[in-house]
């Protein structure tokens, strides 16, 4: 059976999805995490403060169901303007060195509650 995982490390869902589930087969799918600060509720200002923040969400989310960055194999990276790309991109390349998951990358009109960056992740691990 599916697990639901959620932690309080990471921002609770603004809608009617889970922060992540985890699959029989050992396949974890993160909802797309925005940089909002679990502990204040608050968004930090600039793509790389914002980029670090989501990938903090997401570290929150893959310890919580026992996975870490080395399991990641796909993210989705949505950008409010292509213009920030180079900036995501250098925080994006300090959590993926050693294994670099596939990754599609698009700019949006526009994300929930005006932020610049939202990542969804798929990570494996063989059951």
């Amino acid at each position: 059976m599916n697990k639901v995982i959620n932690t309080d490390k990471a921002p609770k869902a603004i809608g009617p999805y889970s922060q992540a589930i985890l699959a029989e087969n050992g396949m974890l799918f993160i909802s797309g995490q925005i940089p909002v600060c679990p502990q204040t509720g608050k968004v930090p200002e600039g793509i790389k403060e914002q980029t670090t923040q989501v990938f903090e969400n997401i570290k929150a989310i893959l310890e919580e169901a026992g996975y870490s960055f080395k399991d990641v194999v796909k993210t989705t990276c949505l950008l409010n303007s292509m213009d920030d790309f180079a900036a995501m991109n250098e925080v994006y390349a300090k959590y993926y060195n050693e294994f670099l998951p596939a990754r599609a990358a698009y700019s949006v009109e526009k994300l929930p509650m005006g932020v610049l960056v939202e990542i969804e992740t798929i990570a494996y691990k063989a059951k």
